[in-house]
């Protein structure tokens, strides 16, 4: 017997079926209200019109010139608008983009290149030379945004070609730094994130036709390049800001008539050491959503958001690049929950479970696992990696957390070292290799410790060679030559050993608590 016409199989989907990616809300928003501002950036700015049409150019022009589905590009780039249309572009007809942090060096731009295999390059002006002096052996083209980007995208025609995608085909790639030491390529579909997308238009209340949003988080890192998205997704309008200045913030909010925002912990920081005077200058008549992410946010810092942007605004955002959004502490509950992360996503299950894989109760420690629509396809060519975060559907990041007898989470630990310094992931495994190639040092341990700024600073313990002499201007000079800045520590303690346990294990707790 034949099945039903309305009954789809796995492999054979519905006729009604069209594969959505993450350019789909703005191409209906384009349709919608064409000549509506979608995006600016300074005095530049790009209407829906006008931002589709050079997302297809961008598409056409990389089909021209061989780019296919399951290929990778690098974009190395700071916020701007050509950045969107790019990612849009490109992950239109099946090529994704592999996001790379400007800020790394040359050696660690050009791992991320050979690792993914990138097939051309998309970099700004103030990066060409450094790239071109990258030795990545697929890399058969280079294009300059600022230089001859827009030639490139405007020699072709409008209309983008047509290419078969799955809605779980991978759209970019994320690059992590991992525990190894060597950072590890994130898959992200379109699926998981035009979902997120939704889930943030439910949770967060800000993203209809009539709401402006201020992209200031950088856009390589996944949730800053959402929070840019999101808005447009759904016909509202965001302003980009090439990079973070706090009072330019404060002017643009108070200004702009913007209704929400995304920052990180280190972004209050900044606004917050503006001073009160400074602070005292702004007002935010229609602001009604900020998020945070991406570290933990102190309860002293929340009182202080509250307590200038005004009740009812704040979201505390909990998640990973691996679990896109896990959980959100909404308004109500900031100061009533303290140190939490609220309560799981829409569309997210979580389970706590203890060493033996079962289930934890209230107020007990438990391993975070979560299940959604946003987990990440895997790890580029990691599968055994990938394979070590599952338990069946369930994702984990090594994250520990207790759950209250209200069902809301609290992470109180990291299984992993990974520090998070500014709202960046640092893993201290790749430093240490950095320290341990230096002649004059014979073992190194990076901590973070606690800092009312950055969330968390890196700390170096070093232990000289026999012989050697070796200072701390020396050691971060060391640093400096392999390592992004972010990454460089910022203290350096000597000692005459690191303290182990019997195994022989560097007991780090005992580095952190000294």
């Amino acid at each position: 017997m034949s099945p039903d016409a309305g009954t789809a199989t796995a492999a054979t989907p519905p006729a009604t079926y069209f594969p959505q990616t993450v350019a789909s809300g703005v191409r209906a928003s384009a349709l919608r209200t064409p000549d509506k501002r979608a995006l600016s950036e300074g005095e530049r700015s790009l209407t829906y019109r006008h931002l589709m049409e050079r997302t297809d150019q961008v598409a056409a022009s990389a089909h021209a010139r061989g780019l296919r589905r399951g290929d990778r590009v690098a974009l190395v780039a700071q916020n701007c608008l050509e950045y969107l249309e790019i990612v849009m572009g490109l992950s239109s007809i099946g090529v994704g983009v592999v996001m790379v942090n400007p800020r790394l060096t040359a050696p660690e731009i050009e791992y991320i290149g050979r690792d993914s295999g990138a097939k051309a390059v998309f970099v700004q002006t103030a990066l060409e030379d450094m790239i071109r002096g990258c030795d990545i052996p697929t890399v058969g083209e280079t294009v300059v945004i600022g230089g001859d980007y827009d030639a490139w995208r405007d020699k072709a025609r409008a209309a983008p070609p047509e290419v078969a995608l799955a809605e779980w085909d991978v759209f970019a790639l994320c690059y992590t730094a991992g525990t190894t030491g060597k950072p590890k390529g994130v898959m992200l579909s379109h699926r998981s994130r035009l979902l997120t997308f939704f889930g943030m238009a439910v949770e967060y209340g800000c993203y209809s036709q009539d709401d402006r949003a201020l992209a200031l988080a950088p856009m390589f890192h996944g949730a800053g390049f959402a929070f840019a998205l999101a808005p447009i997704s759904f016909g509202g309008y965001c302003e980009i800001l090439p990079k973070f200045e706090p009072e330019t913030v404060l002017k643009r909010l108070s200004e702009n008539g913007l209704s929400n925002t995304f920052m990180v912990p280190t972004h209050f920081n900044a606004l917050f050491a503006l001073g009160q005077e400074t602070l005292n200058r702004y007002r935010f008549p229609v602001l009604k959503t900020i998020i945070s992410n991406a570290a933990p946010l102190p309860q002293a810092t929340k009182e202080r958001i509250v307590g200038y942007f005004g009740d009812g605004i704040l979201h505390e955002t909990y998640g990973s690049t691996e679990g896109g959004i896990v959980a959100n502490l909404r308004p109500a509950d900031q100061l009533r929950k303290k140190q939490c992360v609220g309560m799981p996503f829409p569309l997210t299950a979580v389970r706590l479970l203890d060493d033996a894989g079962n289930e934890v109760g209230p107020g007990e420690v438990g391993e975070l696992f979560s299940t959604s629509p946003y987990l990440f396809n895997g790890y580029w060519g990691m599968p055994e990696a990938t394979a070590e975060c599952f338990r069946g559907p369930w994702l984990s990041v090594g994250d520990l957390a207790v759950r209250d007898e209200e069902g809301f989470l609290y992470i109180v630990d990291r299984k992993k070292d990974m520090i998070i310094s500014g709202g960046v992931n640092i893993y201290p495994r790749e430093i240490e290799e950095v320290l341990h190639k230096h002649p004059a040092i014979a073992e190194a341990a990076v901590v973070g410790v606690a800092d009312d700024y950055w969330g968390e600073a890196l700390k170096a313990f070093v232990v000289r060679r026999q012989g050697k002499v070796i200072e701390s201007d020396g050691v971060l000079a060391h640093c400096r030559e392999s390592l992004a800045g972010y990454k460089v520590p910022k203290s350096v303690v000597f000692v005459d050993a690191l303290p182990r346990n019997a195994a022989g294990k560097v007991l780090k707790r005992t580095l952190r608590d000294s």
